[in-house]
Formats: C-alpha cells, structure tokens, sequence
C-alpha cells in the first residue's frame, strides 16, 4: 500500500542533483561531485552525523536556484557575473520544502567567501557555507580533459592560496589531509560515484514516507516550471487535470496521490533542454525538436532510478508516448501504455492547449475539445479518456485555473482564466 511504503531519502536526492545538471559534459555531476567533496570534508573532520546530512544536502542542491542550462554552464565556468541571484532563489525555493529548509542557508551564502563572515567556523550556517564553497571552487577547478592525479598538485596548490580570505584555514588543512589520499580523487571522477554515496553517504539510512516524498515532488516542480514565464505553471496544471480525471476514472486514493507526484515531475527532463529552445517564439528546427525530444527519456533515467519510484517513472514519462506508437521517445504502443499513462498523456495535452505559447495564443474550449478528438480519430490519445474530460470540462477546466492561480499569488503572476 502507498501510506506503508518508504523511499530513500539519498536515492530520490541524488536522482534530482543529477538531473538538473545533465545540461552537457561541462557541468555533468557538479553536484554530485560537490556533494562527495563536502562529504568527506565532513568525515575527515568528524563533524556531527547532524551536520554531515545538512552539509550533504545543501551540496547536492546548492545550484538548484540556476534555473537555466546557460545560467548553469556561467557559473560552472566561472564567467557568471552574479552570483547571487541563484543562490537567493535556491535558497526561497528549499525554504518551501520543511524537510530541505535546514539547508537553505548553506545554499545562500555557498559563494560568500571567509572574509566576509563576522561569525565563528563553528557556527552551522557559516561551518556548512564554507564547506560547500570550498567543494564548489574545487569541482569548478577540475580540467575534465586530463586525468585527475596527474592535477593534485596544481589543484591543491590553487586551493592553499585561498587559505585566510576566500576559505577558512582550518578547512584547507582539512582538505589537504584528504587530497593526500588517491582513492578520494579517483572516487570523485568514478561512474560508480552515485551508487557510493548512496550505499555509504550520510542519508544512506534516512527513510522517508509517500507524503514527504510528494512535498519534494513539490520543491522540483517549482524548480521545473520557474525556467519560463510560459510554463510557470505548466506543472501544477498537469497535475490537477491527472488527479481529476484519475479521481473521475475511479482510481483509489494511493493511485491519485502518485499521480500527483508523477505529474509534478514529468517535465523533469526539460532542465536539459537549453532556454533559448523552450521560449524561441517560431516553429522549431528538425534539430531543435529533437532536443526536445528528449526530456521525457530523462525524466524516466531520474525517476526510474529511485527505489519504489517505477510506476510513478512510467507515468511521468510516457505523457508524449501515442497509442499508434508515433510517440516518443519510446515509441510504445497502446498494449504498453497503462491507464496511467493515459490519463498523463490527456491531461499534458489539455494543459498545453490551454496555455499561452511563445508561437501561439490558448486556446478556446471548442477549440481544444475538437483538437483532442482529433487525436482520438488519428489513434494517439485514449477516447474514453478525452470523452471523460469532454463530460467534464467546466470543472477541470475551472479547478485548473484554479490552482495556477494559486500558484500565480505565490510566485507573483497574473490570474488564469478557465
């Protein structure tokens, strides 16, 4: 049953890091690679298991506020002129979040250097932002064209200058102790890195339940949506047009709270797509429609790499797969598509017509009636499905404007109309 089952804490972290940073080769596991500098910083001070987990977390998600592949990419490069920006959104997004609220003052000061800080090392805010920033400049640092203990040396020598102004002395000393060990570099560069963190990180033992699980659904899909002015809300949309027709097909209770979940995440894979494509407001190259296509195979790699998280993957990722097989990216057929899938695949399709689009206006209510029919004749969306939510327009469409309005007021925005 959904309320006894528990995920990892650590699983669905690390998914989420390593899906907002598959943006290209440049900056692939930054923060996972952050998050694996800190944590042994952490050991090899034996800093409290407290402190280890929040240090880890703020790490992981430290450029969670860098809403962009290019913002992403400035700052991995070190060409970022402000760097605040992203760490104050980081740090009001994790604030949304009760069980990531801990971290969120790490991730807001990750880039203040050490003297700027009038506070003692131990303080827990200062302790972890000095952490992070020390793990960050490090990552940042890498060449990733040369093999890694052929750049000890250079790296730890360009570490040591920081020592008394950007980084706090004892933490060098720290880091020097650990850089002497050829296993913490060749860990770092390692394929196997995720799956060492999680069977020996600090949240290796932190279990949490299908709620808390779908309050961090939450945090991501603010994270998704927030990348665009056209799709602020484009999530939150899906997902009450997914939990409405599950609810009017008759599935149970633990079914529609994954479905929720599963709706807040299935543009997941969009963080790869780079913004410049997303908001260009004429028709899309063949080259750049394929890079679109890939999101949704994304966002089942992240998803379908937590434990316990497979219905919820298949769900999320299948809402452009058509049951003619001319979907994609998987190309399934209607045997292979779940009435999950289903409801998902109707309720992206609704949601989109219904918003406005950099090359289009929203659509009227017969207008979308009529498009999604359309897809019934062509063999790509399921009738009953459609004729469910034809049955029920006003309300689902009511209920959704409803929720992006809500939505709007805590983003600031403007009201939707139905």
């Amino acid at each position: 049953m959904l309320k006894d089952a528990s995920i990892n804490l650590g699983s669905f972290l690390l998914s989420m890091a390593d899906a907002i940073e598959r943006s290209g080769p440049e900056i692939s596991s930054h923060q996972l690679r952050t998050a694996f500098i800190a944590w042994r910083i952490c050991e090899t001070g034996r800093f409290a298991n407290q402190a280890r987990a929040r240090i880890f977390i703020a790490a992981l998600l430290h450029d969670i506020g860098a809403l962009t592949p290019e913002e992403k990419n400035r700052i991995h490069s070190f060409s970022e002129p402000d760097l605040e920006e992203h760490c104050r959104v980081g740090e009001r997004l994790l604030k949304t979040c009760p069980m990531l609220a801990p971290a969120a003052p790490a991730v807001r000061y990750h880039h203040r250097v050490w003297e700027e800080w009038e506070t003692a090392l131990e303080a827990p805010q200062v302790l972890a932002s000095q952490v992070i920033h020390l793990a960050d400049l490090l990552e940042r640092m890498i060449d990733r064209e040369r093999f890694i203990l052929h750049q000890v040396n250079e790296l730890k020598e360009k570490i040591g200058t920081y020592a008394g102004m950007k980084i706090n002395r004892k933490l060098i000393k720290l880091f020097e102790e650990l850089a002497a060990r050829e296993d913490f570099w060749l860990d770092m560069i390692s394929p196997t890195l995720p799956a060492l963190m999680l069977r020996e990180g600090p949240l290796r033992r932190v279990e949490i339940d299908y709620d808390q699980a779908h309050s961090l659904s939450e945090l991501f899909r603010d994270v998704i949506d927030a990348r665009s002015t056209y799709t602020a809300t484009h999530s939150i949309g899906v997902a009450e047009c997914a939990t409405m027709l599950s609810r009017l097909f008759g599935m149970t209770r633990e079914e529609i709270r994954r479905m929720e979940m599963a709706a807040n995440l299935h543009d997941l894979g969009m963080l790869t797509v780079p913004g410049e494509i997303q908001d260009k407001p004429g028709r899309l190259t063949n080259d750049e429609y394929i890079t679109i296509k890939q999101h949704p195979y994304y966002t089942y790699s992240a998803l379908n790499s937590i434990g316990g998280f497979d219905q919820i993957a298949e769900w999320a990722a299948f809402h452009h797969e058509q049951l003619d097989g001319s979907g994609y990216p998987f190309h399934l057929q209607a045997d292979r598509l779940s009435t999950g899938a289903r409801i998902m695949a109707v309720a992206d399709v609704f949601t989109a017509l219904t918003e406005e689009r950099p090359y289009r206006k929203k659509m009227a209510k017969a207008d979308v009636q009529k498009n999604l029919r359309e897809r019934v004749k062509e063999n790509r969306l399921a009738g009953n499905l459609v004729e469910l939510l034809c049955d029920n327009y006003s309300d689902v469409a009511q209920s959704v404007a409803a929720k992006k309005d809500a939505a709007l007021k805590r983003i600031g925005g403007n009201p939707v109309a139905a």
